[in-house]
């Protein structure tokens, strides 16, 4: 069986560097493995539009944003398939048939959706497209018959009811469909970054986000003004390392070379937690450090995307071509899994004549 990957993400904002630490760094990694046969990233715009169905030119700005983002970090169109989720009609297609494996109560119990549901609101009135996200998610993995998922932690309910619906279907119907398996990331601290502001979850409309296109000076700036620990007002105070973002985010981003060229004193991270710990290590010259780990990291990623930039026809060409592709490999797979459940009408001649000899021996 190939090896193939399926993610994305919905485009309704630029992404920030906990999308980048949490999936996109690992995606380029996979790519570029060469363990994987097929690698495919979505840009989730019919998700998205779920619940954004009034501010469409929202989800259509930040199509491009999104993809610039991909290729600045590195996701290569010459070996994975970028493309736009609402540009592959199949999708759609799979979706409504699924929607007869599941039932409402179970979409009510994923713990997920409840989530989400409370986030925006919505407990009073939920769009029903919003409401079967799983049920389009599953789609989106088994139209792919991706056999890899990487996902965050949060996303784990959905993919066990994507593979619910996987078994339902290949047990009613026929061994179509394939279960995905889930890929974690490996670095705890990748799982999710808090915002800039100790706030639980980086957020556009929360201003706490530090962006993967944000300028150098727009970078120092945030980390600079970062929360860090309240009670750690002088330099001789001892501090709270624990839920500290500052020291969360070290642990994501922070690599032992980063030591001896930008903070010479220590040797790790844990030599710095314990002297902050302690007291006698003020918030400031983490925040230096913080910083320069940081501008180290997204440099190389500001450089590939101001070249992108140049020609943006470009850009939307990657797409185009990523979504053609993508839609032939959908298509496949509906085309089986219509076979499957007997709807295939015109394309099955053995039926046709079957059906004829019926009514002809009359």
């Amino acid at each position: 069986m190939s090896k193939i990957i399926l993610t994305g993400d919905r485009p309704t904002g630029k992404l920030h560097i906990g999308h980048y630490v949490g999936s996109i760094k690992r995606r380029v990694e996979l790519q570029n493995s060469g363990e994987y046969d097929e690698t495919f990233i979505m840009i989730a715009d019919a998700q998205a539009l779920t619940d954004n169905a009034d501010t469409p030119e929202k989800v259509r700005q930040n199509i491009v944003e999104v993809a610039l983002d991909y290729l600045s970090c590195g996701l290569d169109p010459k070996i994975s398939t970028l493309f736009i989720q609402s540009q592959i009609p199949e999708l759609c297609e799979l979706s409504f048939y699924y929607m007869n494996l599941v039932t409402v109560s179970r979409l009510q119990r994923n713990p997920t959706v409840k989530s989400e549901i409370q986030m925006r609101n919505f407990e009073a009135s939920i769009p029903v497209g919003f409401f079967t996200y799983p049920i389009s998610q599953a789609a989106d993995i088994t139209a792919f018959k991706a056999t890899t998922v990487p996902v965050g932690e949060d996303q784990l309910p959905m993919l066990e009811q994507t593979k619910e619906i996987v078994r339902r279907f290949n047990m009613i119907y026929d061994e179509v469909l394939v279960e995905p398996d889930v890929l974690l990331s490996e670095n705890k601290a990748c799982l999710r970054l808090p915002g800039t502001d100790g706030k639980a979850k980086m957020s556009k409309s929360l201003n706490n986000c530090i962006y993967l296109s944000d300028t150098e000076d727009d970078v120092k700036k945030k980390i600079m003004n970062m929360f860090t620990d309240p009670n750690h007002i002088r330099v001789d105070d001892p501090g709270q390392v624990e839920g500290n973002p500052v020291f969360i985010y070290l642990d994501a981003f922070a690599k032992p070379e980063h030591f001896a060229e930008y903070f010479p004193d220590y040797q790790n991270l844990s030599e710095v937690k314990e002297h902050y710990s302690r007291g006698g290590l003020g918030d400031v010259k983490i925040k230096r450090f913080l910083n320069n780990v940081l501008q180290e990291e997204l440099a190389p990623i500001r450089a590939r995307r101001k070249e992108y930039e140049k020609d943006i026809p470009a850009v939307y060409e990657i797409l185009r071509k990523g979504s053609e592709k993508a839609e032939a490999v959908a298509a496949q797979t509906l085309s089986e899994v219509k076979r499957a459940m007997r709807i295939n009408y015109f394309e099955d001649m053995d039926y046709i004549n079957e059906q004829s000899k019926k009514f002809t021996n009359k």
